[in-house]
Order: C-alpha cells, then structure tokens, then sequence
C-alpha cells in the first residue's frame, strides 16, 4: 500500500469540495478536517435519516432494513443507540483484553511455524470474525459461519443480494433461537430490548444486528492487513515500539489515521444547502470524506507521514459528534492487542507477496487495504 499518496490532496487544498458521480448520483465531497468536523456535528442540516442512504454508495441492493442506530437522528439516535452503548463498551474489559490476547496467541502460533501464510484470508478474517464473537457474547464456533462469508460480504456489486439475503436469514434464525431460549449474548439482548416502552420490532432488531457485522469487517481486515505490510516495509517499526510499549496507543492511533479504511459515509441535505459555493439540491446527499480530512496538514503537520508516536492525533476515522463509532472500543482493543503481541513475539515481517485492493471512482482512486498479502514472521 503507498502510504504516502493522497488522491484528494490536490482538490482539498484549492477548492475543498470534490463532486464525485456515484451509480449515477453526483456527491459533493467535503475533503477539509475543520469542515467535515462541522459538517458531522451538524445534524439537523446533514442528516443520517436517510435509510440505505448513509453508506456510499447506497446499499439498497444488499439488505432490506434500515441499519440502527446510524441511520437516524438524534433524539432517536440517542435512544437506539442507548440499547447496544454498553455491549459495545465491554471491549474495555480486563476479560475481553485477555480473550484477545489469547486469541492473538494462538493465531501467532499458527504463523510462526509456517514459512510463509497470506494474512486477509488466513489471519486478519479470521481474526476479526474470532473476535467478534467475544464482543457479542456469541460461541466462538460460530466465527465459522461468519468466516465462510469471506472478505467483500458488504461490498455492493460485488457480493450482491444473494449473501445479503443470506446475512438476514441468520439474523432471522438467531432470533428465533432467542425467543425460546434467551442467553446473554447480543440477539438476547436485542430481543428484551425496549425503545419508548415498547419491544423492538424484529425489523429494529435486524437493523441493529446487521450495523454490528457490516460496521467492523472490512474495516478491521483491512487495517490489521495494513499494519503487517506497513511493518514489513519499516522494519524499524516493531523496535521502535518496543524500546516504549506505552508508544503501542498513539501507534494504533497513527494506523486508524493513515489508513482510514471508511474512504466516507454519506449525509442528506433536507433542503437546498450551499457547500464552499457548491449548491446541494434538497434530498441530494454530501460526503464526509474522512480519508482526506485525516491527511489535511493545516490539522496534521507531515501529514503523509506515519508517526508512530504521533500527538495529538485528531483523526476522524471513527467519525466524530453524535455519530461517533460504536466500535471504536473494539477496533482500539484489537489493533493495540495485535502491536503488543507483535512487539512480543516477531522480531520482523518479509513480505512475500501483495496485491493492493483499490477503490476505482470517476473522479479518484484510493488504495486501502490489500486483496492478497503473503508475509513471513520471523520469532523474537
């Protein structure tokens, strides 16, 4: 992955919007960190009650319910979001902490003693949907499920309705079990759950359950594939971390900020609204770009730079104001559980092989992530 390009960079610095058509949908891209920071906070002008909407492009095609609580406003927003707030906090837990770290082990073990293994499909999948399976309370035999599904399950176009309808006859299944026999695990959770004093209807339901998967996939795979490329090019790095463990939070930091792996999410305009002399017709959507926002130097001095003790670090790769992540806990803990067990256990990484996963857009195109990448470890 260049690390060092910029495909906004250009645009940002003379105009600060770039309109970007989207299957056929013109959208004005906000590339500046000061203006997509207002542009977030601003909900009632850039709304998220949009359903299917929010994501860009739109995801008519690969689900069927509007996802909760992200798409709608606050005082909604806040009300849904209220419901899942402490399931998702539970990755702070010294429990949690210690599930991840074992699970780091155990997958380290496995590439150690390999010559050479390909991360996306054999250890950042895995990874994530091992994982996931702690933070929802689930048994972790079901990750099995969820790693058949492969990388791209909510790549529109690409995997299609087909695994979307397939996706929602699990969230079906799941919550038929947990009508007659209820556990502690996320479904369970969702299905006792009020809102206004009312039961969520199974609609809610799903719209919450497909957040949780698509929300923290991709995301996760392509950032932990990431940081073993970047480590693998900068073979200095893991040293570097080691001489000071405490530099592994502002590391994990930098990563989210360079890598940025949600290029932007979308808002809609409920009436005509003017971006930096661009008009936006009402019912028409803008962007908040956040890759170009976390490369903006009048917020991030170098700003191509990876700093690994990077401070302060005002990325916005989680989002920022009302709509700030649900799963930043979770991607902290994996990302500073994966540097600290690196630190610990590989003196470095050879990469063997790569094939970068690119998102081709008319007006730009922007590496993130890998499709394919083959390292070595080699033990401390």
């Amino acid at each position: 992955m260049n690390q060092n390009y910029d495909p906004f960079r250009e645009v940002r610095n003379r105009e600060g919007v770039l309109e970007c058509p989207f299957h056929g949908e013109n959208i004005a891209m906000i590339l500046r960190h000061a203006d997509v920071v207002k542009t977030a906070k601003d909900w009632e002008t850039f709304s998220s009650d949009a359903p299917f909407r929010v994501p860009i492009p739109s995801e008519e095609e690969v689900r069927t319910m509007r996802q909760l609580p992200i798409e709608t406003n606050p005082p909604e927003h806040t009300e849904y979001r209220a419901i899942v707030e402490p399931f998702f906090q539970r990755a702070k837990e010294p429990e949690m902490i210690a599930k991840v770290e074992g699970l780091l082990d155990r997958l380290l073990d496995l590439a150690l003693a390999q010559d050479s293994f390909e991360v996306v499909e054999a250890f950042a999948l895995p990874f994530q949907s091992r994982a996931l399976t702690y933070l929802l309370n689930m048994p972790e035999t079901e990750a099995e499920i969820w790693i058949k599904w492969g990388v791209k399950v909510f790549e529109v176009g690409k995997s299609g309705p087909d695994v979307g309808q397939a996706l929602e006859r699990y969230f079906q299944q799941q919550f038929d079990r947990v009508e007659s026999n209820p556990g502690e695990d996320f479904f369970s959770v969702l299905n006792m759950a009020t809102y206004q004093g009312r039961k969520l209807t199974r609609e809610e339901m799903m719209g919450f359950a497909n957040l949780a998967f698509a929300g923290g996939r991709d995301t996760i795979i392509h950032t932990v594939s990431c940081i073993l490329a970047y480590l693998g090019k900068n073979p200095g790095s893991l040293e570097f971390l080691r001489e000071d463990p405490r530099r592994i939070v502002l590391a994990s930091e930098e990563f989210f900020r360079i890598i940025s792996p949600i290029t932007q999410i979308g808002r809609v305009c409920p009436v005509d609204t003017d971006i930096q002399g661009v008009t936006v017709k009402a019912d028409h959507r803008v962007s908040l770009c956040w890759a170009s926002a976390n490369r903006d130097e009048a917020a991030f001095p170098a700003a191509d730079e990876v700093k690994l003790d990077r401070k302060p670090n005002p990325h916005v790769a989680f989002g920022i104001g009302t709509h700030f992540c649900l799963g930043a806990p979770h991607a902290r803990l994996l990302v500073r559980s994966l540097l600290k067990k690196l630190t610990e256990r590989v003196a470095y990484v050879t990469i063997l092989g790569e094939q970068a996963h690119v998102e081709h857009e008319e007006r730009y195109q922007r590496t993130v992530g890998y499709d394919s990448l083959t390292v070595k470890l080699t033990a401390l």
